[in-house]
């Protein structure tokens, strides 16, 4: 049987960006009060709008029109529906994203926040990661040691947390008896084996502790 080759479709590549002078010709032009005050059809919204302070600029990536009012809204409904990293331009057959930098004096500090911590989740799509468990700070953790780690300190918080659970630190237990945590007694008691190294017998799950002789302990 012989092998069948597919040839796949080919995508045209997206349209390149003006040029630097035909960007710095735009906006000599759009700064002429005879042409700053005249208007525009906002393709998102169909409304007129004027020019100078209504137009959208998309840092010369495109030059579709658009008011700021619905590119703001556009751009919250794809970080908060979407979880969108890229964001492309609204206007049909574009193949250009949204310049985040050209937004972000439009679409405010919480929302460009929430963008650029989007994109930095899309940027290591398969890494060892998690949030930290405290829910004051849920912050983005990588693994970059590599291999397995179970005790990590969250470097945004300071606190300690399981990597391998993605739970609060539970010194003296494993994983699977995290849930069993249930004051604060047990937390300090947790704390203590930790610290003074003792293991737990496999047979009876009570903490011994080997101060002298012989290493091998039979279960009674």
């Amino acid at each position: 049987m012989g092998n069948t080759l597919q040839t796949l479709p080919q995508i045209p590549p997206p349209p390149p960006p003006p040029r630097p002078d035909e960007q710095e010709e735009e906006e000599l032009q759009e700064r002429r009060p005879e042409v700053g005050n005249r208007e525009f059809t906002c393709e998102i919204c169909i409304e007129p709008a004027s020019i100078r302070g209504k137009k959208f600029r998309n840092g010369g990536r495109c030059s579709h029109p658009f008011c700021t009012d619905c590119v703001v809204k556009y751009i919250r409904v794809q970080l908060e529906d979407n979880n969108a990293a890229r964001i492309n331009c609204p206007a049909p057959n574009c193949g250009h994203a949204l310049d985040p930098r050209a937004c972000a004096p439009l679409v405010g500090d919480a929302l460009f926040v929430r963008w650029c911590d989007v994109l930095c989740e899309a940027a290591i799509v398969g890494s060892d990661r998690c949030y930290c468990p405290y829910r004051n700070c849920s912050a983005l953790i990588l693994n970059e040691c590599g291999g397995v780690v179970k005790k990590s300190t969250c470097p945004s918080c300071k606190r300690c947390f399981c990597f391998q659970c993605k739970g609060v630190w539970h010194a003296g237990f494993g994983c699977e008896e995290s849930g069993e945590i249930r004051d604060t007694n047990d937390v300090a008691f947790g704390r203590l084996v930790e610290r003074r190294k003792w293991n737990r017998c496999p047979r009876c799950r009570h903490f011994v502790e080997l101060r002298e002789g012989c290493k091998i302990v039979k279960c009674r």
